[in-house]
């Protein structure tokens, strides 16, 4: 591949060999009509993720691996995978199969009439393929995100995002910054789109968060993002 893709798909992926073999295949076949790339960033995964990929990679020329030493988490494992992508528009999913790719289109979709304020479509999950606990959990913690951010979304925890590269790389970083893109990208003056996606049950693995190690840190994480909200006034330039 030689020239740009119009679409770059980033998958931070840490011991998802299960899912990935089915994923990534699935990915190619939804995007066979748009000129991409699939970037898998294997966040120091103990199983055969790195294997599974490389594997795939032999036949599906779109593929590429980077992988980190050790594991850094969801959002340093998405930072490395925007820097190194080489598409105007990045496309996140997450790499358990539980984002089925039949959706990517609707996430590409609103970017086609070229509005530059237009800096993420984010997915918001329906018919939630979870347990109960991990819904009520996440519907608090979405309630007191939304109470306090303002950001105007109901499951910015979705992993179905799009953007593009240049307004992510804009954003101020920080650990977690995943969960609270729709606030970033507000914060920098552009607006947001929200589009319903389907959600599926877990295709092997598991998962890398507690409910109450998500809610403690999500509680840090919130309180940061708040002070920052607050300390960001855009310039406006005078007419005259």
């Amino acid at each position: 591949m030689t020239d740009a893709p119009a679409v770059s798909v980033v998958l931070p992926a840490k011991d998802e060999a299960v899912a990935l073999g089915t994923l990534l295949p699935a990915i190619a076949e939804v995007l066979s009509d748009t000129p991409h790339e699939i970037v898998v960033v294997d966040d120091g995964s103990s199983d055969d993720t790195a294997a599974v990929v490389r594997a795939l990679a032999a036949d599906l020329a779109q593929i590429r691996l980077l992988r980190h030493r050790h594991a850094c988490g969801q959002s340093a494992a998405l930072r490395s995978g925007v820097e190194a992508a080489r598409g105007a528009l990045i496309v996140t999913l997450d790499a358990d199969g539980q984002n089925p790719p039949e959706n990517l289109p609707r996430l590409i979709a609103p970017f086609a009439a070229g509005d530059p304020t237009l800096g993420l479509v984010q997915g918001q999950r329906m018919k939630r393929q979870d347990t109960l606990a991990k819904r009520l959990a996440s519907r608090a913690a979405n309630a007191l995100r939304g109470r306090l951010l303002k950001d105007g979304v109901r499951d910015s925890g979705c992993g179905m995002k799009a953007f593009p590269r240049a307004v992510y790389l804009r954003l101020a970083y920080f650990d977690h910054i995943h969960r609270f893109m729709p606030a970033m990208v507000r914060r920098e003056g552009y607006r947001i789109e929200v589009v319903d996606v389907t959600h599926a049950e877990r295709q092997g693995g598991a998962s890398k968060y507690t409910n109450l190690g998500r809610a403690l840190v999500g509680a840090v994480d919130l309180l940061g993002v708040v002070w920052l909200l607050n300390r960001r006034r855009l310039p406006q330039l005078r007419d005259d």
